[in-house]
């Protein structure tokens, strides 16, 4: 498997985890205008996949629980976010 369809399946995982969340899945729910049905439709579409990790990774507390829950290191969110689409980082320089 290479690590862009690592980064899916963690990111699939993430959103699983993510419906669990009912006040954290309104608010992405909210940021993103996309309704339960629309997140069932495009859960294997990679730039869903990224806006996802995108809104898990702007804040440390939402970190820490997804990664505590799965038993993974926290940076291991900020990786695989740069392995799906717009996670290229942007060198300005």
């Amino acid at each position: 498997m290479s690590e862009r369809e690592m980064a899916e399946v963690l990111a699939l995982d993430v959103l699983g985890w993510l419906a669990t969340q009912e006040d954290l899945l309104t608010t992405f729910q909210g940021a993103s205008g996309l309704s339960v049905d629309d997140l069932k439709h495009r859960a294997s579409d990679p730039d869903l996949l990224g806006a996802v990790m995108d809104f898990v990774l702007m804040d440390d507390t939402w970190v820490i629980s997804y990664c505590d829950h799965a038993k993974i290191p926290y940076e291991r969110l900020a990786a695989a976010r740069a392995q799906l689409p717009g996670g290229e980082q942007v060198h300005w320089t």
